[in-house]
Parts: C-alpha cells; structure tokens; sequence
C-alpha cells in the first residue's frame, strides 16, 4: 500500500494524472510497478508476494479510536486504483494478500515469520515500523527517496544505525508514539530518551522496574502515561498470527509475459514494456 501511495503522488505532483484514453487513472499503479520490478531486478528473489490494507477499520482501531484518524481520505483518482493495482499484480502470477481486520503490516509479518524459518526473507517497505521483523533470516529493505535507493537492514545494520535490537523497536514507539499512526505514546519522551532508556535498561518492564533510579522529569512523565505507555506499545506491535493462507509454491517468481504484456496494453503502460525484457 505505502508503494501505491508513494507512487501515485510521484507522479502526481504537479497536478497531471496519468490516465487510460478511456479516462481511468493509473498513475498510482504505473509508480507502484516502477518500484517493483525495480526491486525485483535489484535483489532477484525466487519468491514474491504482496500484501495490502484491506479497509480502514482494523483491530486497532478498536483498541484505540483515534489510530490513524489524522489521515485524510484517498484522493478521489487513487481510489479505483486500489483494485486495479491488484489485478496487474495478479498479472504477474504474484498472491495478493489481504484479510479484513487486520493491516497489510501483520499479514507480512506472518508469512515473514513463517518462511524465515526455512529460508532468506527480504521485505520491502517504506515503514520503519517493519524493522521489529528484522531476525537471522529476515531482512527490511527500506525504500528511500528515488529509485535504486534502498538501505537493507539486517540485525548488524540496524544496531549500527539505530542502536537497537528488533524488539526494541516496538517498545521505542511505546515511549514515543507515532506522529504517523496517532498514538502519542509518552507525552515529552522523545526518541534520544527513548534510546538512551533502552539501551540501559533493555525494555519497557524493565524500564519501569528501575523507575526510582530515573530523572525525577522522565519518571513523573512515564507515571503520569502508564496505560497509554501499554497501550502505544501494543498498537506498534505487529500481529504474526494473521489468520491468513499463502502457499509458498503459489509465490513462485515466475511471470508469464504475454499475461503481463496483454495486461500492460490494456493499460497502455508503454513505458513498462522495456522492464520487464
């Protein structure tokens, strides 16, 4: 989804949406396409899968009403696109992966779970939130500003850069919250004090076991944030029990391109003809 999104509003930004001579725009599904074959072509996987939202309201928002509520409607163009992108993905053999209640984030977490323990996963992402998935076998690839720009976190990078393990991930954003998601995890703890407590004392639980020993500021912070502490904490925690099914043999990388190239005419996607040899 966030690959959909950061395509439609590169290719919108100037006010110009791309459309079919029948009218209907594609321009988000053109940028998605753009990345990922991109990314295929960069880190060759054997396997690939795509997961998507499925709808706003999730369990989350039922912990939390205000979970995501900052955000805006989809601008008017995107929105026929959402199946759209799913149908050109289709084209290229590759699972779409979705279940009601749940966001795209724990159905990657699932199957990542899952297939790490038998084989090198990569994950491709915009969403720091993801590097609590990094493991022996798992890998995040952040997509950053441009294509071919990418930074590939496995657990030496992602210690080196941020200084801290996967599952300290999930308690960072319990202290901090998400700006992103709208939670506000503890008011006036900000990500250097957030660091600087887990790298001393490991975890949340262990954090507020040693509250006596904390600045006299930062404990009456936390104190005063407990249930919503917890609370921040569980909303960043992504589920690795979705109730989904996704065979790996149905992952297969292995496209049929006369599907791809009548599907691509259809769109008439000229431009994407050359990536896909």
């Amino acid at each position: 989804m966030a690959l959909l999104f950061r395509g439609f509003y590169a290719t919108s930004s100037g006010g110009y949406i791309m459309r079919t001579s029948a009218g209907v725009p594609v321009n988000g599904v053109y940028g998605f396409l753009r990345y990922m074959l991109d990314a295929i072509q960069t880190f060759k996987p054997t396997h690939v899968a795509c997961c998507w939202d499925m709808g706003s309201r999730t369990f989350r928002t039922e912990k939390f009403e205000s979970y995501k509520a900052n955000r805006g409607p989809a601008p008017e163009e995107l929105i026929p696109q959402f199946d759209l992108v799913k149908e050109v993905t289709a084209s290229f053999n590759i699972p779409n992966v979705g279940v009601s209640g749940y966001e795209a984030d724990d159905c990657i977490g699932t199957l990542a779970t899952l297939y790490s323990a038998s084989m090198k996963v990569q994950i491709l992402t915009g969403d720091h939130d993801m590097l609590q998935l990094v493991n022996e076998n798992t890998e995040v690839i952040i997509m950053k500003k441009g294509h071919s720009n990418y930074m590939v976190y496995n657990l030496d990078s992602l210690m080196e850069e941020k200084s801290l393990t996967p599952p300290q991930i999930i308690d960072l954003k319990g202290l901090t919250g998400d700006t992103a998601d709208n939670y506000p995890g503890v008011k006036g703890i900000g990500e250097k004090t957030a660091v600087k407590l887990l790298n001393e004392y490991q975890t949340i639980d262990g954090i507020l076991e040693n509250l006596a020993q904390l600045p006299k500021g930062v404990r009456a912070k936390i104190e005063a944030e407990l249930e919503m502490l917890h609370l921040s904490r569980d909303l960043a925690t992504i589920r690795l029990d979705a109730p989904i099914a996704c065979a790996l043999e149905d992952c297969n990388w292995a496209m049929e391109r006369e599907k791809v190239i009548s599907k691509f005419e259809e769109l008439e996607f000229k431009g994407l003809m050359k990536l896909i040899g």
